[in-house]
């Protein structure tokens, strides 16, 4: 069976808990031999600017970031070990700013920073080319789900780090303007700067890194259309690692997102296929009510005002073979103080789960997978399987159940990922400090995900990507 009609066999989304007729329904086969296939690097054209071309209106490509790295680890093993370093330092960093306590030590210490993104350096896994400037100057810029601002690296540069493209100059852009302090786009900024009359920006992000510059309207073409008068930071002193990207697109929750920039033009919408492993082909990001599908399940989004940059879902529960698991809702609750609660980010891999959640999800699946062969633990992961051999395995299901009865169950290559090139197999999940809940990108890979900021929802499928 190929890896298209297992997703479009096992992801299912249903209004109501539904009861599976056999025993043979609650368990799904896992394709090992092709899943090892699926770790070897394929070839992408890295000049893309020809393929915005091929988009339509509002829409661009998804490339991860082993398509645009100049020199990605050959072997699995590495790239692997290196992709879950990222992981645990981006974990880290969304936990620290989405912790009440911390969120108040930080402001004490402050050092003008107006936005704490969860990026980390080095650790952006999903790009975009897109246009900026006039005429446009085609950059590979990093998505972040997480993150409430677009920038770039700019000329002159005081400070920059090595990025594929030529450092954007808005010396040869005839639709630069910067803005003024007075300005009420600066007003948007938490803790903006004053320069010579000009509005500065500053990013502190978790491990350290950071951008600094001066805020300014500028054009981005994305795909076939324009967008005119786009608040972005122009970045001149910029410390970090963004395998070659010219800067980030932040595409948070907030105002100065580029979501929330687009406002009516798109209605708080927009949709993205992380497309799965091994692919040759891309994803795709698009922005508009018209990305919205019909036939999505829809999940309730819930309002957290204490850090509004993240979509929080309303995640209720978990499943392992047809089984919801005795958890408490509660678990996954938005505290009164904004802790804890769950988060969609396409910047970490793994999902996380409070560690009481986490460790009855495992144990279930343990308890169900008693004649596959154990390994030793790997990286971050303590449930591992020695596949070695094996051409295809026999596995439960694993579903997400989310407030108002929706149930999502996962496709068997989204929760048991090869994690070295002998055969080693991990359950692709792991323990969150501090109680917060994190939907990785591992777990999203091959669904199409919508966002419906406007009306507070975020859709699964129908499609597959």
């Amino acid at each position: 069976m190929t890896v298209v009609k297992t997703l479009l066999f096992f992801l299912f989304l249903t209004i109501t808990t539904t009861t599976c007729s056999s025993l043979a329904s609650h368990f799904e086969q896992l394709n090992v031999e092709e899943e090892m296939t699926a770790t070897k690097l394929k070839n992408l054209p890295k000049e893309t600017e020809d393929l915005e071309e091929e988009q339509g209106n509002w829409k661009v490509q998804i490339l991860h970031r082993d398509k645009i790295s100049t020199a990605p680890a050959k072997d699995h093993t590495t790239r692997f070990n290196q992709r879950m370093k990222r992981d645990v330092k981006r974990v880290s960093s969304i936990v620290n700013s989405n912790s009440h306590a911390y969120t108040e030590a930080a402001e004490e210490a402050s050092f003008g920073s107006d936005v704490v993104s969860g990026t980390e350096e080095g650790s952006g896994e999903y790009f975009v080319r897109i246009g900026i400037g006039s005429p446009a100057t085609y950059q590979y810029m990093v998505i972040d789900s997480g993150s409430d601002i677009v920038w770039v690296q700019c000329q002159p540069c005081d400070h920059c780090y090595n990025q594929s493209d030529p450092i954007f100059n808005p010396a040869l852009s005839a639709s630069f303007t910067g803005v003024s302090c007075s300005s009420s786009v600066c007003d948007q900024l938490d803790d903006a700067g004053c320069h010579q009359g000009r509005c500065r920006y500053e990013v502190a992000y978790g491990d350290g890194s950071y951008t600094r510059g001066t805020l300014a309207l500028e054009t981005i073409t994305l795909g076939r259309t324009l967008i005119r008068n786009t608040a972005i930071g122009c970045g001149t002193w910029n410390q970090g690692m963004f395998v070659g990207a010219a800067g980030l697109l932040g595409l948070g929750a907030g105002p100065m997102s580029f979501v929330g920039q687009l406002g009516g033009q798109t209605g708080g919408a927009f949709a993205y296929c992380l497309l799965s492993r091994g692919s040759a082909s891309s994803g795709s990001l698009q922005f508009g009510r018209q990305a919205l599908p019909l036939g999505a399940a829809w999940v309730p989004l819930i309002s957290n005002p204490f850090f509004p940059s993240f979509y929080y879902v309303g995640l209720s529960g978990l499943g392992v073979g047809g089984s919801r698991l005795n958890i408490s809702e509660d678990v996954f609750r938005v505290t009164d103080l904004g802790d804890g609660g769950a988060v969609m980010d396409t910047g970490t891999a793994v999902t996380r789960l409070p560690t009481l959640a986490y460790h009855a999800f495992r144990d279930a699946f343990l308890a169900q997978t008693t004649n596959l062969p154990r390994a030793p633990g790997l990286s971050i992961f303590d449930t591992c399987y020695d596949l070695n051999g094996f051409v295809t395995v026999r596995v439960p299901t694993v579903s997400f159940y989310f407030s108002g009865g929706q149930i999502l169950t996962l496709p068997a290559r989204n929760f048991l990922i090869p994690a070295d090139d002998a055969g080693t197999f991990c359950f692709a999940f792991a323990a969150s400090p501090l109680g917060l809940s994190i939907i990785g990108n591992i777990q999203q890979e091959g669904i199409q995900i919508s966002i419906d900021g406007d009306n507070g929802f975020v859709g699964f499928g129908p499609n597959v990507c």
